[in-house]
């Protein structure tokens, strides 16, 4: 512990801004009180250590600099011996103050060549998540206020829910003019239910027509005091319980003089709901200088209790936390000051605000959307001195606020720097290289660079900075950890050059990532096209692909471990990997072009991407995105571009980054994608692994893209599995922030949307492929009036080619999944739908799992080019089912290239499927059909054939083959060839000339001969394409290389090349086995494997489900309540309540009991014995009623407070009731109790509960797992 060490001087520097302090020449310092300085530097062996007196005043160094160089030191507490004080480095200065220190700049802490820097505090847990759904105002249904002036006279009532705080009824009734209005508040309060809160407040004048009835009726429902005397306009204020005893009510009532000012009359109560939560009512009424007033507020009283699900005893009244946004905006994310709170539990804090929107604490439809939730407040404080507002220089036409913080930067050769427990506040600078953390160049700095104690940043808290949060350049092998990044510009968690590898980000949080100026990625649109100095000439650039790519975790390459770390909000995108062609900035020719791209992926683990917004339509938009790259080299006119900017490039593994050497896949193994407006995810390259991920309500949940139209790096592939998606989940949201779109869902209730009302939604994306999906659940995709939505789609509008090897299989289509398949159709975002890849779309359905039919392909329903008489077609997919065997059929084109192609199976040579191609104004046109192999296909052009043609057998397997006839003039005369090309190495081999054959049979037989036939007469060249030599895997191409066929054609000006539509010999189409032969069996295995894709995969769930029933429910003949636990449903058909008992622990059902509301004698104590004695402790409790009947509506049941309630229950007479109950010790955050009136919906839940938590003190000897082999009782009727 360096503080108490003998040797160290006490030091009293006091405060002069103008001294330039040295510590040095072996010098010792112990800080003991605040102090002031120009500058301060330690170098030459020099020491400060920060004095630590924990009841003694705080200490605060200030200074326009700090620099550690050259054997000095710098220390505020240490890894073994925490600083316990407050201590503050302030960093002051204006950016036009002063000369810049040469390496560091201005208003910063910097460490040079042999410094040391050891800040470490206080470590409280850097961020937990939410273990319970905070709502609006910290209720259930959220706050409510009214205020009324003129307008509401007579008397305004509000009814309350007791067990929720929701306004369930509102009416207003003009006792003062009419007397008809009495009758009609009588009987509005006969319909409310017995104990329902009502609060009472008078508008103007109520009295003169309330009659003596009404008043004593008042008297006796709601034991008012003043209401029988109540006169001419004076104010008088109520809440109460209906039906209730007299000390239930509150009321108030002030004189009226005539002055026209009386004051308020206000009436305040405060109740509990059944979660524990206290709420406060309050009604007033009152004369305001001649004006009326009146109103009522329902809102938490005395703090909201948030339940988290670590122990954060270590987080401290008076801190400041920030809760994330669970919604598509990341403004929605709030912070909040921490309460004392006594009665809090270890994993409890409370708040001293009112929240604005929902945020999510429990996991959803399968995923985990619990809120995180992170402490910015450290007791080592490192701060920039701001101004008021933008000045001079500092980019003021974008920013309004003071961008010029204080930095820390690091160079390389540093002794030591090791920083935790660290708040860092108002730091960062909108110019390169001024980054709240900055380690410059610093190379390796771990055991590989000789730190025995290798170099870490570990539980800081980087919060309201102007750029970045950690930025890493030239640097190797650092640890990231228990880091929050908040509410910063630019990319948050950076690397710099791309030559950054070995770094460790784990832990970390990173929201509210806004715009910045230092790099195109960084840019907004507005800054994008006014930033325009590093353009060449007059180039104005395009926002969409050059910019606005700001990320939370930007990570340069692929050589990076992630784990278990948050990106929750980022203006464009949460991860990113970006690729650098060649290193740049200052770590240029460090290594060769391309080795990043081929370079494999470090661990990435267990990380989640929410809240990710692009606000403008644009190419990359995800909660994770894999691909894409910087430009590389400087603007120029052959590219005016600046340097860069977001380019193209491709991820593709290799071992030791060599493309000679087998491939390495690069495997997302556990990400969680949630409420991102565009993209869940997007990766591009190959091989990339998906699995044990979740996608929920994303605009799309996950776009698997290839290598490109024919990949370059041939044999590579993308695949999803053991992962769970969802459409339009549970989680409504919240208008507000961004969020642009609030309207109806499947289910018909309003919430959030992605991108807009009439955006397609879909689940998982087909774009080209090779792609491969098992083992995936799909819920909650149900097309409704304004929008589709699809478990299964295609990338719209698409040029690109699809692969027939695509394929998904053991897929479970959950019951709310209402349309598995869409294709699309000409509209709003499909366009015309007459794209290449729109109607070339496919995949196969190898196990039947999608379709119902085994080893069939499904495509766009108008594709006759796969079309035969045993499809089946499926209107709402805009597709067709088909058995039979399919390749593609790639064909390049010169001289044009710039011709529509036509293509047509023989069968269907009416039928002509147009292709546009890809390559506009590239040297040469490519085209790529899926075909049917072994069939006759007619090739034609909108024009005059092309003078050179290549025809690639794709994807075809040895022996496979097309006769192919393409339309020529008539005198044109041909020279084709045969050869293997190797497109990695561009080398040809195995060339071999074709002969011209004497008939068209002689060809078509395919005897291996190398021979084409051109017939003069129709103007067609026939050529057998067949495939020789064998081909593994995804490869396109056999090992060899690609075979092809190259045509060169020598045509003469002005010659007719018109075609017949057929020249093949007319017969109808072969027969394949037709789809109906090809029926699935049912899959037992398919889907996930877990229950619930969350961010703590060592704890298991239980999938539970409520449905109660009212009396009207039956009368509208609904006819069974149940309880479902994971796929297993109990199904109840009498009237009564019932319990089911699962044992906490394990999840096994243990007991079953009915109670019978109807006919039952002592109900209540059967029901309370019952929970009493027979249920054991440690025990989920699951509560369920199906029309309460005479027995029970009245009775005030106490014994569910054993279960978890915070009150009492009393039913409501033809009610509805469920719960999810606890017995046992701990009171769990997941509790739910439901408690509707007869008018309400059916009281109905869904929960993932966890199983075996620490709380529940379960044996050792217990185990949890999360299928429901546990439930041993039958599915049927409740029995005892």
């Amino acid at each position: 512990c360096p503080e108490p060490a003998p040797h160290l001087v006490p030091w009293y520097p006091g405060s002069d801004t103008h001294r330039r302090a040295v510590v040095g020449r072996g010098e010792a310092l112990r800080l003991e009180s605040s102090a002031a300085f120009h500058s301060l530097v330690v170098r030459d062996g020099g020491k400060v250590v920060f004095a630590d007196r924990p009841h003694g005043p705080p200490i605060t160094l200030r200074a326009r600099y700090i620099l550690i160089r050259d054997g000095g030191e710098l220390h505020v507490g240490s890894e073994r011996c925490p600083y316990a004080s407050r201590a503050t480095i302030s960093l002051y200065g204006r950016a036009a103050d002063g000369a810049a220190v040469d390496g560091f700049g201005q208003k910063f802490l910097g460490v040079g060549r042999g410094g040391v820097l050891e800040l470490h505090g206080r470590r409280p847990r850097s961020w937990s998540l939410l273990d319970k759904t905070l709502h609006p105002g910290g209720l259930r249904h959220g706050p409510y206020s009214s205020e009324r002036r003129w307008g509401s006279r007579g008397l305004n009532l509000r009814v309350l829910d007791a067990g929720t705080g929701r306004v369930a009824a509102a009416g207003r009734f003009d006792t003062h003019l009419r007397a008809a209005e009495c009758r009609r508040l009588r009987d509005f309060l006969a319909l409310q239910p017995e104990g329902s809160v009502v609060a009472v407040a008078v508008g103007d004048s109520a009295a003169r027509s309330l009659t003596l009835e009404t008043r004593l009726m008042l008297r006796d429902r709601l034991r008012s005091r003043h209401v029988a005397r109540l006169g001419y306009r004076q104010p008088w204020a109520l809440v109460g319980i209906l039906g209730g005893d007299p000390l239930s009510t509150a009321e108030d009532k002030r004189e009226y003089h005539g002055n026209g000012t009386t004051g308020l009359a206000v009436a305040q109560r405060e109740f509990l709901t059944y979660d524990g939560t206290r709420f406060t009512v309050t009604a007033f009424s009152g004369w305001i200088k001649g004006v009326p007033h009146n109103g009522f507020k329902v809102e938490v009283s005395k703090g909201i209790i948030l339940h988290l699900v670590d122990d954060v005893r270590s987080w401290l009244p008076g801190d400041r936390i920030v809760v994330a946004s669970t919604d598509y905006s990341m403004h929605q994310a709030e912070e909040f000051n921490l309460l004392p709170c006594p009665e809090c539990k270890s994993n409890q804090v409370k708040i001293d605000g009112s929240p604005l929107y929902l945020h999510i604490g429990e996991v959803i439809d399968g995923i985990d959307m619990r809120a995180e939730v992170g402490l910015l407040t450290r007791n080592v404080l490192i701060q920039g001195e701001m101004e008021d507002s933008c000045y001079g220089e500092n980019q003021c036409q974008f920013f309004s606020f003071d961008t010029f913080g204080g930095h820390i930067k690091i160079l390389a050769n540093f002794s030591s720097v090791h920083m935790s427990g660290v708040e860092l506040k108002n730091m960062g600078q909108q110019i390169l290289g001024s980054y709240p953390v900055h380690f410059h160049m610093a190379a390796d700095v771990d055991e590989r660079g000789g730190y025995q104690r290798p170099t870490y940043l570990d539980n800081l808290a980087i919060h309201h900075c102007f750029s970045r949060c950690v930025a890493v350049h030239g640097t190797h092998g650092l640890l990231v950890k228990d880091t929050i990044g908040y509410d910063t510009l630019g990319h948050c968690f950076f690397l710099e050059d791309g030559t950054e590898q070995r770094n460790t980000f784990q832990h970390n949080l990173g929201l509210l990532t806004r715009s910045g100026t230092i790099l195109p990625s960084d840019r907004n649109e507005a800054m994008c096209l006014d930033i325009r100095n590093h353009v060449y000439g007059n180039y104005i650039p395009v926002p969409s692909t050059d910019c606005m790519a700001v990320s939370t975790f930007w990570i340069a390459n692929p050589n990076n471990n992630l784990i278990e770390n948050a990106a929750a909000g980022a203006q464009d995108v949460g991860i990113w990997y970006i690729f650098h062609r060649v290193p740049t900035g200052q770590s240029e020719g460090q290594y060769p072009e391309g080795q990043a791209e081929h370079t494999p992926l470090g661990i990435f683990y267990n990380n989640r991407v929410h809240s990710n917004f692009k606000a403008l339509a644009c190419f990359f938009q995800a909660g994770l995105f894999i691909g894409k790259g910087v430009k590389t080299t400087r603007a120029s006119a052959e590219d005016p571009r600046e340097y860069l900017t977001v380019d193209n490039a491709r991820f593709r593994p290799h071992q030791d980054a060599d493309p000679e050497k087998p491939r390495v896949p690069a495997v997302i193994d556990g990400l969680i994608a949630f409420k991102n407006n565009d993209h869940g995810a997007w990766a591009r390259g190959g091989d990339i692994i998906f699995h044990n991920s979740g996608f929920s309500d994303n605009g799309i949940g996950l776009t698997l893209a290839s290598d490109g139209t024919f990949p370059t790096d041939d044999g590579s592939s993308l695949e999803v599995s053991r992962s769970i998606f969802v459409g339009e989940s549970s989680n409504l949201g919240s208008q507000g922030g961004q969020n642009s779109y609030w309207g109806k869902g499947a289910n018909g209730e309003y919430r959030t949307l992605p991108r807009n009302k009439t955006f397609p939604i879909r689940g998982f994306q087909i774009y080209d492929g090779p792609v491969r999906m098992a083992k995936c659940t799909f819920k909650k995709f149900t097309p409704t009036a304004d929008r589709y939505s699809s478990a299964i789609g295609f990338f719209m509008k698409n040029s690109w080619q699809i692969s027939p090897q695509n394929n998904v299989s053991q897929i479970l289509m959950e019951k709310s999944v209402g349309l598995k398949v869409f294709f699309g159709r000409p509209g709003q975002w499909f366009g015309n739908n007459d794209n290449d890849g729109d109607k070339m779309s496919v995949f196969h359905d190898l196990d039947g799992t999608v379709t119902g039919y085994s080893n069939v392909f499904v495509s766009r329903a108008d594709n006759y080019l796969l079309r035969h008489p045993g499809c089946v077609t499926v209107p709402r997919w805009n597709g067709m089912m088909c058995t039979g065997r399919f390749a593609q059929l790639y064909i390049q084109a010169r001289r044009p290239e710039n011709l529509t192609l036509s293509i047509a199976r023989a069968a269907y040579h009416s039928h002509p499927l147009q292709l546009q191609g890809v390559n506009r104004g590239a040297p040469y046109q490519q085209y790529q059909p899926v075909v049917m192999l072994e069939q006759a296909y007619i090739i034609q052009w909108n024009g005059r054939a092309p003078e050179d043609i290549i025809l690639y057998p794709i994807n075809f397997n040895r022996g496979d083959w097309l006769h192919i006839a393409l339309c020529y003039p008539r005198n044109t005369i041909f020279h084709v060839v045969k050869d293997i090309y190797q497109r990695r190495t561009g080398m040809v081999h195995s060339i071999k000339h074709y002969l011209m054959a004497p008939s068209r049979d002689s060809v078509l037989s395919g005897t291996g001969e190398q021979l084409f036939y051109f017939d003069r007469g129709l103007g067609y060249l026939f050529v057998h394409l067949q495939a020789h030599e064998a081909r593994q895997g995804h490869s396109y191409c056999s090992q060899q290389g690609c075979e092809r066929i190259k045509i060169m054609a020598q045509m003469y000006p002005g010659e007719s090349w018109s075609c017949s539509q057929n020249p093949f010999s007319q017969r109808p189409a072969a027969l394949q086995h037709p789809v109906s032969q090809h029926q699935a069996v049912p899959c037992r295995a398919c889907g996930a494997p877990q229950l619930a894709i969350t961010s703590t995969p060592s704890v298991k769930y239980v999938r539970i489900q409520i449905q109660s029933l009212s009396k009207a429910d039956i009368q509208n003949h609904l006819t069974s309540a149940f309880i479902k636990i994971n796929d297993m449903t109990f199904l109840f058909n009498s009237p009564g309540v019932f319990f089911m008992v699962l044992d906490a622990c394990s999840g096994a059902v243990v007991s079953r009991r009915h109670f019978d509301t109807v006919t039952g004698e002592n109900v209540a104590n059967s029901i309370a014995g019952y929970v009493q004695t027979f249920i054991k402790e440690r025990s989920l409790v699951l509560v369920c009623s199906r029309d309460i009947g005479d027995k029970l509506w009245s009775s005030e049941m106490s014994v569910f407070t054993r279960l978890g309630s915070a009150k009492p229950v009393v039913f409501h007479r033809e009610g509805s009731f469920s719960m999810l109950g606890y017995k046992g010790q701990a009171k769990p955050s997941w509790i739910k109790v439901l408690n509707h009136a007869r008018y309400q919906k059916a009281a109905s839940l869904q929960h993932y509960v966890p199983l075996k938590l620490k709380e529940y003190q379960c044996l050792d000897n217990t185990f949890s797992q999360n299928h429901s082999e546990h439930i041993t009782a039958e599915a049927a009727a409740p029995h005892d």
